[in-house]
């Protein structure tokens, strides 16, 4: 069978069983494409598939668990308190200066460029304040993700100079442009975080008139005010693993064990007390980490079976001739549907030189198809077949697909005023 076609139908069959939720996220991820991968004549091999792919995130997901554990130490030594104190001083029980708080403090966090550190620290900072002042936290997850996206068109975030690198250009070329742009996109994101905010201004206004309580969580509620313990010392650690993951300088899960390692030790020296405090996290850690190693069988077969490639080709191949001197657009609106279910790797250094190449023969720059592959990045934050979703999920103790459909046109449209914005300012030119 074509491989294109059943590649569709398999993201396709995934998206609507998660959607509607018929299936669990991580069941669906299992058996979706073992289904797609039998009917495609590659049953003897899926079990090879699902490993590589197993393996393939592997690393990220040993990074992931430790950092986890380490800001889970802290929101247990209230390392956090002071920052949610200053908050609620500030901005008292107003939803809409958390919202805008929540936007500003996630694009700075975004300045180093990870985004696992970015969802790490501004969640345990702000998921207690939401908790307190009774807000929706999917508010927080997706001016979390629309804000990191967005700051990862700097050179440093990694899309960039996959972007430059694929398609050899300098990568001051690439970003200089997309300044103005990515400006007006920061502005956007606060004007979405404003929105937010009057939404649940009016909504927990309207729920106290009625006299509705807000739910309980059956979650361990992590916004009970902690005891605050080794402030001074656990802010100093917490500074050098964020230095350290910028840097480079040690492998990522070796970084982060060793930092858990220390960060448990000085705040609990007791085994009894380090395994009640682990404890209240045990479900969180264990909802990702089977969510990410189901999500890398999930990608290792569609990379193994070939599907992957089938179904960018497809699309590039779609492309009239007539249409070639907008590819610079086209290749912005290609990047969204793409960069859902393809990683940054496939699509930046497997299908981009295919759109870079069909771009030079009709005269467009590839330094303009570099900047317009950025523009998709807000929707491949919600992707399920990165690790991200599954951390930030897991963070805010809620359904990975109810994640989904809330930010999902948010993302949307954050990547079409994106590509808007880079036509605009000439990063993308409209046109021959």
């Amino acid at each position: 069978m074509n491989l294109s076609v059943l590649g569709f139908a398999t993201l396709g069959v995934f998206l609507a069983l998660v959607l509607t939720k018929r299936l669990s996220a991580v069941v669906a991820l299992i058996l979706v494409p073992v289904v797609f991968g039998a009917l495609a004549g590659f049953s003897p091999d899926l079990g090879k598939m699902m490993i590589q792919g197993v393996q393939e995130v592997a690393p990220t997901s040993l990074m992931l668990v430790f950092a986890l554990l380490y800001f889970a130490v802290m929101i247990e030594a209230g390392m956090f308190e002071p920052l949610v104190r200053k908050v609620l001083a500030v901005a008292g029980e107003d939803p809409l200066r958390i919202s805008v708080g929540t936007a500003i403090l996630a694009m700075t966090v975004s300045l180093d460029g990870d985004g696992a550190t970015t969802a790490l620290v501004t969640i345990s900072a702000m998921y207690p304040v939401y908790r307190r002042v009774g807000m929706n936290p999917l508010i927080l997850a997706t001016l979390l993700g629309l804000s990191n996206t967005i700051m990862n068109w700097l050179p440093w975030g990694g899309p960039s100079a996959r972007a430059a690198t694929a398609l050899r250009v300098d990568i001051a070329d690439v970003v200089g442009p997309l300044l103005p742009a990515m400006g007006l996109c920061l502005l956007a994101i606060l004007g979405i975080a404003y929105l937010f905010g009057l939404m649940e201004r009016r909504r927990l206004a309207n729920d106290l008139a009625a006299g509705r309580a807000c739910q309980p969580s059956t979650a361990i509620d992590p916004s009970t005010p902690k005891e605050t313990r080794n402030l001074a010392l656990n802010l100093i650690l917490t500074l050098a693993l964020i230095v350290g993951m910028v840097s480079g300088l040690v492998p990522l899960p070796a970084l982060v064990m060793s930092a858990f390692a220390l960060a448990v030790t000085i705040n609990f020296p007791r085994l009894q007390e380090q395994r009640e405090k682990l404890a209240v996290h045990g479900e969180t850690v264990l909802t990702m980490v089977s969510l990410i190693f189901a999500a890398g069988a999930f990608t290792g077969i569609l990379g193994g079976t070939g599907m992957i490639d089938a179904m960018a080709q497809t699309l590039v191949s779609s492309i009239p001739g007539q249409f070639g001197p907008y590819l610079g657009p086209i290749t912005g609106l290609l990047s969204m549907p793409l960069l859902v279910f393809m990683s940054n790797d496939a699509f930046f250094f497997g299908l981009l030189p295919v759109l870079g190449a069909t771009g030079a023969a009709y005269g467009v720059p590839a330094e303009e198809i570099a900047r317009a592959s950025l523009v998709g990045l807000p929707l491949h934050g919600i992707s399920p077949f990165i690790a991200p979703i599954y951390l930030v999920a897991s963070l805010i103790r809620c359904d990975v697909g109810a994640l989904q459909r809330f930010a999902l046109p948010w993302a949307l449209l954050m990547s079409l005023f994106a590509l808007f914005a880079a036509i605009v300012t000439g990063a993308v030119a409209f046109g021959p």
